[in-house]
């Protein structure tokens, strides 16, 4: 594999810009489940300015609740409500209950508050009151409330579905939904996303699979630090996260099903960061590293092994630790903050974090570069840039031939017969010179981007017996 041709050196066919904006392109979004069940919360206005300091500008809620609605108007947050499970016999049976629902849960707070979706439902299919019937009927309905209305252009209609409505989840294109949805309910949904340009919402857990399999499930595959991949033997795809084979299993069981043109949003995703004892792999240090790992798999850009192309869009469950939640210790303790408005630990939640250096980096691409995770020290606060290894090649080779043509990189050590032309990959040159052009830069905000293939370490990088430049 060669590092880059000659011709780059006379590279001069686009900007940095435009290799920000088209490599950027495909980078996804970023949100977070605001949850409430706890009597220890900030109230709404303060949550509102907690999610505006932070730079999360989604945020999905589990009903439609005035004073949070409320407290969101003006803010440029957009915002997912739901239409709850108990409701669901009533607006399947009924339009002139979700033209009211709408009327009074979505009509009065537009525009200032930006609704861009309704989840009807949440979970259905093992929701113990059986209201898996009720779903397509009401959806519809809500989604013609929202005709009449004229909000269906600009508002969603879906429902989160969990991981237990696959038959098969292992290997990943064996992805299948249970055959006793399929006819009833998932074709139906499936269908109606289609028709109204919508999208299917997943919750996809891997501290789940994790927990329960322990003895088989690497920690690194689960919290995106694995180097070395795993194989599904059906397609012979290669992966580097659990994440990324939960949700491709999703992918094909709507593939097998001919919608494979429907795109995904994890509606909930995350790691508790404690546990009771047989709850494996709850803490602090791993939920950091997943969703730490997980917001740079979205911000930077690229998908899933099945959908290379598709962005990853997600909501981290949940932005407060929730005291009144029932079940296990774990389900108390997902919040990234701590009702005082405290982080439960650090890490990017945003492009200017990741960017940044600020938090500890999680190493979750499949990279020959060695990225110790700790910070830096006192004495130097020195930093590097290094390649997004989950990018793909296209993006990285565009963002290394920028950086060796016209952003004026020393790129000579990587010349093949040089002292670190080895490894001979994309990835390897590419975080050679991406660093080298960070460090021409004064390491200055924003000069470790390449459209989201690099990011700031803190540790210095290294392969083979090359050194990376410290400064020029």
């Amino acid at each position: 594999m060669s590092c880059f041709s000659h011709s780059l050196f006379v590279f001069s066919l686009i900007s940095l810009t435009s290799i920000h904006s088209t490599i950027a392109a495909d980078a996804g979004l970023v949100g977070v489940n605001y949850g409430r069940i706890a009597d220890n919360l900030p109230q709404p206005p303060k949550v509102v300015e907690l999610l505006k300091t932070q730079g999360l500008n989604r945020v999905k809620v589990y009903d439609s609740d005035s004073a949070v609605l409320t407290a969101l108007a003006g803010s440029g947050i957009t915002v997912t409500v739901a239409l709850p499970n108990e409701n669901l016999s009533s607006a399947a049976a009924d339009q002139s209950f979700t033209d009211k629902w709408v009327q009074d849960n979505v009509v009065a707070y537009q525009p200032s508050t930006q609704i861009e979706a309704i989840a009807v439902g949440n979970e259905v299919f093992v929701d113990p009151n059986n209201t898996t019937g009720f779903l397509v009927p009401a959806m519809n309905n809500v989604y013609s409330s929202l005709v009449k209305y004229k909000l269906d252009s600009s508002i969603k209609v879906s429902s989160p579905i969990a991981l237990s409505a696959l038959q098969n989840s292992y290997p990943s294109s064996a992805g299948a939904f249970k055959s006793e949805l399929i006819e009833p309910v998932i074709k139906p949904m499936l269908e109606f996303l289609k028709k109204t340009g919508s999208y299917l919402m997943v919750n996809a857990y891997p501290f789940f699979a994790y927990t329960a399999n322990a003895d088989v499930i690497s920690l690194d595959y689960a919290l995106f630090r694995d180097t070395t991949g795993v194989v599904d033997s059906g397609n012979s795809l290669k992966y580097y996260s659990l994440f990324d084979a939960q949700i491709d299993a999703v992918f094909a069981a709507m593939d097998a099903l001919k919608y494979s043109d429907l795109k995904m949003v994890v509606s909930e995703t995350g790691w508790p960061s404690k546990g009771d004892e047989n709850e494996v792999g709850a803490s602090e240090v791993n939920a950091a590293a997943y969703n730490g790992g997980l917001v740079r798999r979205a911000l930077t850009g690229g998908g899933t092994p099945l959908r290379p192309n598709d962005s990853l869009n997600i909501y981290l469950f949940a932005l407060f630790n929730e005291n009144q939640k029932t079940g296990p210790t774990s389900e108390k303790n997902y919040g990234l903050f701590y009702p005082t408005e405290e982080k439960v630990y650090n890490i990017p939640l945003t492009l200017k974090d990741l960017n940044s250096g600020q938090s500890t980096p999680v190493n979750g691409s499949k990279s020959q570069v060695v990225v110790a995770a700790t910070p830096p020290t006192a004495a130097t606060g020195q930093t590097w840039c290094v390649a997004n290894g989950n990018v793909g090649e296209e993006k990285l080779q565009a963002g290394l031939d920028y950086a060796c043509g016209e952003g004026g990189a020393d790129c000579r050590p990587i010349q093949e017969g040089s002292t670190c032309y080895h490894p001979d990959t994309t990835e390897a040159h590419a975080s050679y010179a991406f660093n080298s052009y960070y460090q021409k830069m004064a390491r200055k905000s924003g000069s470790c981007y390449f459209g989201g293939a690099a990011y700031v370490v803190t540790q210095p990088p290294k392969f083979g017996t090359c050194e990376f430049p410290t400064g020029y």
